[in-house]
């Protein structure tokens, strides 16, 4: 059986070679052909004669699109690939499930070239939700383009370099500070989970970005949440990050091309091979 492999060809780093390879070894062991070309191949040159199923390990939403138009079965599907890459659209489509999050506000939209004239609008997210608070572009990976406002002047001098890109403000869980359970979804089934640590003095969690982690054993309560959101999403796999908050579980952010390099070397669980059965199964 063939399946397609999308990667974006302009990131090459440690994490996303690993995958990478991850995938590869994994469709041997499940008796698939995994056919691999980067977005940049795609797009340059359709070749005829594609596979029926792509695993699409990349936010090129219109590649995704335009393959979904050709009739592939994309894991996972474009529109929740965008719904996951942007948080302020995660946020959307997760309200109506009555999903547990961090209290959250859009920010407006502004254009480029106009920005932000009025700043009203960081005085009553301030009121709100309170000081320090979290301040997220709607796109960002590995935990940057997130940020901590102390005061509304440093709130507003944050949306001032954000400009015209989408974000959102967040009510700051101060009792989770810089730490968060990332759990990992394959096919409606929690696999694994990790516990990460931010370095000492960051209100982040992530382990690329200098972090810690450890294996951690989910309560009921967090593994039927991070189903949940998946199952909103339409996620056929992903990560999911729990922040516990004093009032349980709440759902910070939401992965639909979650990286397991180190999920991986902690648990000793292998996505890719959950991964590949999903892919085989659905394909007999």
């Amino acid at each position: 059986m063939d399946v397609l492999l999308v990667t974006n060809a302009f990131l090459t780093g440690t994490s996303f070679t690993h995958l990478t390879h991850a995938l590869m070894a994994a469709s041997v062991q499940q008796h698939v052909r995994l056919v691999h070309y980067t977005n940049v191949q795609l797009l340059a040159n359709m070749p005829d004669g594609l596979p029926g199923q792509a695993i699409f390990w990349d936010k090129d939403i219109r590649l995704a699109q335009l393959l979904e138009m050709q009739g592939l079965r994309l894991y996972n599907s474009a529109q929740a690939i965008a719904d996951c890459d942007d948080k302020t659209l995660t946020y959307l489509r997760l309200l109506p499930h009555n999903i547990p999050m961090p209290e959250t506000l859009l920010c407006p939209m502004t254009f480029p070239g106009v920005g932000y004239t009025d700043f009203s609008f960081v005085e009553h997210a301030a009121q709100r939700l309170g000081l320090p608070m979290v301040i997220k572009e709607g796109c960002g990976s590995f935990g940057e383009q997130v940020y901590l406002a102390h005061t509304i002047a440093e709130a507003q001098d944050i949306l001032a370099r954000i400009g015209a890109k989408p974000a959102l403000f967040q009510r700051f869980v101060s009792e989770a500070h810089g730490q968060d359970i990332r759990v990992y979804v394959v096919d409606g089934v929690a696999i694994a989970a990790i516990k990460r640590s931010g370095p000492a003095g960051n209100f982040r969690s992530n382990v690329a970005g200098g972090g810690s982690a450890a294996p951690h054993t989910l309560t009921a309560e967090q593994q039927s949440l991070a189903l949940c959101a998946c199952k909103a999403l339409g996620l056929d796999f992903g990560g999911v990050d729990l922040l516990l908050s004093k009032d349980g579980p709440l759902v910070c952010e939401v992965n639909s091309n979650a990286h397991f390099k180190a999920l991986q070397e902690i648990t000793g669980v292998n996505p890719a091979d959950h991964i590949l059965r999903m892919v085989r199964k659905a394909a007999l």
